[in-house]
């Protein structure tokens, strides 16, 4: 597994990381046995994956709890990134409630530091560097409980704030295929040393090719309206060049991702063995220039003017 640094952290993170939503979390996913998903971040760990991305409300506090279990005896190998502001209790950024909500990460995740903690998409006010929440973020980075700070924001222009009024090394964006918007500040990202991590990279399970229009959708999927569904399958048949040189869907849509050197790493998640050696492959297999442009090309063609709701 290829490895990249993240931004000016003095961090080096596998090109493939792991999204940890899923683990615990029968709501929103089809659900997996504690045991099967400590062998899943076990398998990853042995596979090369070292980043691990969380959240206390995911899983309604499951991930963390799951992911401290399985990196238990295996803390120096790893990365642990999380995030505060949805809580398994609701959502509530209030600095206050911050340093509360790392100390109970800490003990979720049986660790005594966190490598990062992300603002998790924020009301604007957050993001600007006069905001009193900053001031205890670098209080906990003084005393060693965390490495770094930042944000997960979905749009460039929150992107750029972050960037321009903060003391932020990472920055969690959402970016894909289908939604290119934050591209814009990437350029700046890695210019000031802020590191991304990429979110949302296969939008939802549609850029794995598995889903068209008479698909049926459950738990956060069944957000989309028929319109929207139907739009997202002629946008995927429209993208089925990606897999011309070999590589599965999946994969061609990661390595568009790390065809941006600005990204440092991508979170795809993972329900099976199958599905996640699938999503670390693709470290191994880089876009062609060629194809890498098409797919920006396309974008701007087709979504650039009239996005679609994520």
């Amino acid at each position: 597994m290829k490895r990249r640094e993240l931004g000016s952290t003095g961090i080096q993170v596998s090109e493939v990381g792991f999204g940890a939503w899923q683990l615990g979390n029968a709501r929103d996913w089809s659900a997996m046995t504690t045991e099967e998903a400590i062998g899943l971040v076990h398998q990853a760990v042995e596979l090369g994956c070292n980043f691990f991305d969380t959240a206390p409300n995911y899983g309604g506090g499951a991930s963390q709890q799951i992911l401290g279990q399985a990196l238990r005896g295996r803390r120096d190998q790893v990365v642990l990134n999380t995030k505060f502001g949805h809580h398994a209790d609701g959502t509530d950024f209030s600095p206050q409630r911050l340093r509360p909500s790392v100390e109970a990460s800490l003990r979720a995740l049986q660790t005594d530091f966190l490598d990062g903690v992300l603002l998790h998409n924020p009301p604007a006010e957050y993001l600007e560097g006069t905001h009193p929440i900053y001031l205890e973020l670098e209080s906990l980075k003084a005393e060693g409980k965390i490495r770094y700070y930042g944000a997960s924001v979905d749009a460039s222009r929150d992107m750029l704030t972050v960037i321009r009024t903060t003391q932020s090394q990472v920055l969690e964006v959402l970016f894909n295929a289908l939604h290119q918007e934050t591209a814009a500040a990437f350029v700046e990202a890695e210019q000031r040393g802020v590191g991304l991590v990429v979110k949302v990279p296969l939008d939802s399970g549609w850029l794995s090719g598995k889903y068209s229009a008479g698909s049926h959708f459950e738990g956060i999927r069944n957000r989309w309206s028929q319109e929207v569904i139907a739009r997202r399958s002629d946008l995927i048949k429209d993208l089925s060049f990606l897999t011309e040189g070999g590589a599965s869907m999946t994969q061609a849509a990661l390595a568009f991702i790390l065809g941006f050197p600005e990204v440092s790493t991508v979170i795809p998640g993972a329900k099976s063995e199958a599905q996640l050696r699938e999503n670390l492959s693709a470290s191994e297999r880089p876009l062609a220039d060629a194809v890498q442009r098409r797919v920006i090309a396309f974008w701007e063609q087709h979504l650039k003017d009239s996005p679609l709701p994520w």
